[in-house]
Formats: structure tokens, sequence, C-alpha cells
């Protein structure tokens, strides 16, 4: 038997399914290596926290501290920001209420 073959019982890992839904949308390649690295950059920022524990808090806090403390540019973070948009809309299935939140700011 294969050891490829993946079982059923388990839910597939967090990345894979963003991977998977950004190939069923037919993303770019170069577009889903992007997210993946911006979504984990999120995750690892907090501590390995599931996504669906967080809200915009966290990722204000995440697109702040690549803003202030590493000095990225603004196109840069709104990648990233596109690249959590993504995670929340279309992978978790919940609202993310940054983008309003950033443009009230701004």
């Amino acid at each position: 038997m294969s050891a490829e073959v993946r079982d059923s019982s388990r839910p597939r890992k967090l990345l894979d399914q963003v991977r998977d839904v950004l190939r069923v949308k037919h993303y770019s390649y170069r577009t889903e290596q992007t997210y993946v690295y911006w979504i984990r950059r999120f995750i690892l920022f907090h501590d390995k926290r599931h996504p669906i524990e967080m809200g915009a808090a966290e990722v204000t806090a995440f697109l702040t501290h690549l803003a202030v403390d590493e000095q990225v540019a603004a196109a840069t973070q709104n990648q990233a920001l596109s690249a959590i948009a993504f995670l929340y809309r279309f992978v978790l299935q919940q609202k993310c209420e940054v983008r309003s939140m950033i443009e009230k700011t701004a």
C-alpha cells in the first residue's frame, strides 16, 4: 500500500486547504506561494494560534508589526492583508473586518 493514501477521517492541514482553494479558483502558482508565505508568517507571529481563534485585532497587530518593526512597504502590507483576507473569506468562510478598519484609520 502506498504511503500517499490520505486518511479521510483526518481534516487537511490549514495550509493545504489554502492551496486547494487557490487551485480551485485558478490562482497562479506564484500567488499560491506568496499567500501561503504570508498566512504562515501571520500564524507564527501569533505563536501558532489557529486563525479561527483570531480576528481583526490580531490581523491589525500583525500588519502594524510589519509596518513599524519591519518597515515593509505599503504594497507589501497590502499583499499580506490580501492573503489573510483570502484565508478568512474563502478557506475559513468567516467575515474579517480588517479592510474596513484600515480604511477608516487611513
